[in-house]
């Protein structure tokens, strides 16, 4: 696995061309297939969203907050196999029936050495409090937090500049440490603001 993964690659214009490694799609910028999964719940009357803090270790974008559970479509994949990477990065075992389709967006993160193009497979799941059920994949994610929905929102809008996360991490010597603090758009993994804000509305639609 890793860099040496085979996945599919696509031209700018989305047609099928092959298939690469993913140290190879990540240094020429190929177009290639994800799946996203985000969990909301609603607790008490309010909508929260859950994010999970990539590990230390990881290549890309390391201790940074991102979508709840997420990973790379492999060559030999479908988009139904993609609810592999819940039960790997959080041991939530999902059937595909139970997720909400939102949609495929496609975005790019140009980095130095690093070009990310992802045709993402966008889904939601409406859980309730997962903490107590969550089983960390520790070298991919080092920990879970969720805010309140309205606040990722206004984040994303523009209308906040920080909002409140609360949940816990595993830290180095493997002990769960509890999450409470004020986060900025600095501390998430750079999707472009243009692909929070459709995930976002694509959300809302959900949950209104």
């Amino acid at each position: 696995m890793g860099e040496q993964e085979k996945l599919k690659i696509f031209d700018d214009n989305k047609n099928l061309i092959g298939v690469a490694t993913r140290s190879d799609v990540h240094r020429i910028g190929y177009w290639h297939e994800a799946f996203h999964c985000w969990f909301v719940s609603n607790e008490q009357g309010i909508d929260y969203i859950y994010l999970q803090l990539r590990s230390n270790n990881k290549k890309d974008y390391p201790n940074l907050l991102d979508i709840t559970a997420a990973g790379h479509l492999l060559a030999d994949e479908t988009v139904e196999d993609g609810v592999r990477e819940i039960k790997e990065e959080i041991g939530i075992d999902l059937a595909f029936k139970e997720l909400i389709r939102l949609g495929v967006i496609d975005y790019c993160v140009l980095q130095e050495g690093f070009i990310d193009k992802e045709l993402a497979n966008v889904f939601l799941y409406k859980c309730g409090n997962i903490f107590d059920y969550l089983t960390l994949q520790v070298d991919e994610v080092s920990g879970i937090v969720k805010t309140k929905f309205i606040d990722f929102a206004q984040l994303w809008s523009g209308e906040k500049g920080e909002i409140e996360i609360s949940g816990f991490k595993i830290n180095d010597v493997g002990q769960k440490q509890i999450i409470k603090e004020s986060v900025n758009r600095d501390k998430f993994v750079p999707h472009q603001v243009i692909f929070y804000r459709e995930v976002i509305q694509k959300i809302q639609e959900q949950i209104r």
